[in-house]
């Protein structure tokens, strides 16, 4: 399984992990939630924006879901023993409602991790400075109607070559994003569907956008990087790379 899991995160950029959270602790990520928003989850007329936007969550099922064992397996596999930080809390729930109005935030992009002085859109850099993984935590039912992530399969190879000539400075993912969907135009699509407790293991380029809703229940979702706890190296003496920087350096022609 684990040659299984790094063999499909090497080609795609992603892996799945069915039940990673498990119902009951989902549920009450879920619960808590819709608290946030406002909204009556029995009644859609209460259901007035396309996006309701959420930040940090660090109450205790929060913590749980980002703490399974299964996900601290597949952490130590995909970025390397002690080479991460552990989440005690899941932030950024863009929460997603059947809604005629479209939000317009569909492009494609990879996610900035941090924000250099003066800038005003997130950056990031060849050695994905300040994000060892992005994570999709489902916590609703997300079927093909239900607005999943749209993901281009294997599109986190064609990004090394763009980010290389801007060092260790990097770029903004606004300056980016139209070489991003360029280059990766020609990979498959993938949907990122699944049920509550699912969640995906995403390689920090992955090329990947969010689409309008058109079914009939909302889309609960947390998207929250793993923070390294060392700089991800591309010239190891050891050769010790984990798949993460394996992939880099494959997307590179190394």
């Amino acid at each position: 399984m684990d040659n299984d899991m790094v063999e499909r995160f090497l080609a795609d950029g992603f892996v799945k992990i069915e039940g990673a959270v498990p119902l009951r602790v989902a549920e009450d990520c879920a619960r808590l939630l819709w608290r946030e928003t406002g909204y009556d989850p029995q009644d859609p007329a209460s259901w007035k924006e396309p996006v309701v936007r959420i930040g940090g969550m660090a109450q205790g099922p929060f913590a749980a879901a980002a703490n399974s064992p299964v996900l601290h397996e597949a952490f130590d596999l995909l970025v390397g023993e002690r080479r991460w930080v552990p989440r005690y809390s899941l932030g950024t729930f863009p929460l997603r409602f059947p809604h005629p109005e479209d939000p317009g935030d569909a492009g494609w992009h990879i996610e900035g991790s941090y924000l250099p002085e003066g800038a005003t859109w997130y950056h990031t850099n060849l050695r994905s400075r300040d994000r060892a993984l992005l994570m999709l935590f489902l916590f609703s039912e997300v079927t093909r109607e239900d607005a999943p992530t749209r993901i281009r399969v294997g599109s986190h190879l064609d990004v090394p070559p763009l980010l290389e000539p801007y060092g260790e400075a990097g770029v903004s993912g606004l300056d980016i994003a139209p070489a991003l969907v360029e280059a990766s135009a020609h990979r498959p699509l993938a949907l990122a569907t699944g049920r509550p407790g699912d969640v995906y293991l995403c390689h920090p380029f992955l090329v990947h956008s969010a689409q309008p809703h058109h079914g009939t229940r909302p889309r609960f979702m947390a998207q929250p990087p793993l923070d390294p706890a060392v700089p991800y190296e591309l010239e190891r003496p050891d050769g010790a790379y984990s798949p993460v920087e394996t992939a880099i350096r494959r997307g590179l022609g190394r």
